[in-house]
């Protein structure tokens, strides 16, 4: 995620805050008329609001897309991200207030978490970036060391309490922005991404049960519905401003859809914090995850398409039509 280019098109950052906080919205006031409690609404607003990186990321580099629409799909979930964990941790923070009336931990939870993580993030960034002066991260062995050293940020967050979404995510972004020089990735994360892509969905199916997509998927429905509609409309809002037309407005708007494994990490440090209050709000989220399963990556596959940016790869090439002499 380059920053100038946020610099360089505001449009593009407010696009960002009117998507995440037009989702935050649409999906607290949509369960709230459907008689759901104020604790239950936000909590699910909060969650249901990001979108899924890793199933974009996927999809895009499958399709080999490559353009506008693609870039702006990645930074606009980037930002996502980045705002709804922000927002849960705020949401924990006043759960911790409103359920068990501790106000010390509902302010310095979510401060530790950020701050923390920031830290934790630039440590990472100055490590990838001190390896990379001095190894070829196109080889096979230093890619292998450069996932070991984000298993092991990871690990650290964890065991501080710190977010293990942020950390990488704020890492990623201070790496790109230090300096001018494009980085270059190695290519097994290709195949490397393909395995762990398809283990994040075994896992998300694994945890979706039949108990709760009967006592939640018709609110989870109600949630995608909102969900899409208010980002539809904030993409569509800042369209013409932002340098997109229609065309790849509606694109952009369906790359956005995907909610898979980034709701799931959320969902499990909500019940991780709040274990009494969780029960409310995991039927809604995971049948909201179990419907995206399948439609998220098709409507990204179906976005970039019809914004004309992917690039598939030739699988036969037709013979050459024999002229007649």
């Amino acid at each position: 995620m380059r920053l100038r280019w946020l610099q360089a098109n505001p449009a593009l950052l407010a696009t960002s805050a009117l998507e995440a906080f037009a989702s935050l919205a649409a999906i607290y006031l949509a369960l709230r008329a459907f008689g759901q409690p104020v604790n239950v609404a936000l909590a699910c607003a909060t969650l249901g609001a990001c979108a899924s990186g890793a199933v974009i990321a996927r999809v895009a580099g499958e399709l080999k897309s490559a353009g506008q629409v693609t870039e702006r799909m990645i930074v606009l979930t980037a930002l996502n991200t980045l705002l709804a964990v922000l927002a849960h941790k705020l949401v924990i923070g006043w759960l911790h207030l409103d359920v068990g009336g501790d106000w010390v931990r509902a302010v310095s939870q979510p401060l530790w978490a950020f701050g923390g993580s920031v830290l934790l993030a630039a440590l990472l960034s100055r490590l990838v970036a001190w390896v990379a002066r001095r190894l070829d991260l196109r080889d096979e062995n230093a890619a292998l060391l450069l996932l070991g050293m984000i298993v092991l940020a990871l690990t650290i967050a964890q065991l501080l309490n710190l977010s293990t979404l942020l950390v990488p995510l704020l890492a990623g972004v201070l790496l790109r922005n230090s300096t001018e020089r494009p980085w270059v990735w190695p290519r097994h994360f290709g195949t490397a991404g393909g395995v762990l892509v398809l283990m994040l969905f075994v896992v998300v199916g694994s945890v979706v049960t039949l108990d709760a997509l009967l006592v939640g998927g018709g609110l989870a429905v109600v949630l995608l519905l909102a969900r899409g509609i208010a980002k539809t409309a904030s993409v569509f809002a800042f369209a013409r401003w932002s340098g997109i037309g229609l065309r790849q407005a509606a694109g952009l708007s369906l790359a956005l859809t995907p909610l898979s494994g980034t709701v799931l990490v959320l969902l499990t440090d909500l019940q991780l914090t709040h274990p009494g209050f969780a029960p409310a709000v995991v039927p809604i989220v995971l049948s909201a995850i179990a419907f995206m399963e399948l439609l998220g990556p098709l409507a990204v596959q179906a976005g970039l398409r019809l914004a004309g940016e992917h690039r598939p790869e030739p699988s036969w090439r037709a013979p050459q039509a024999e002229v007649a002499a």
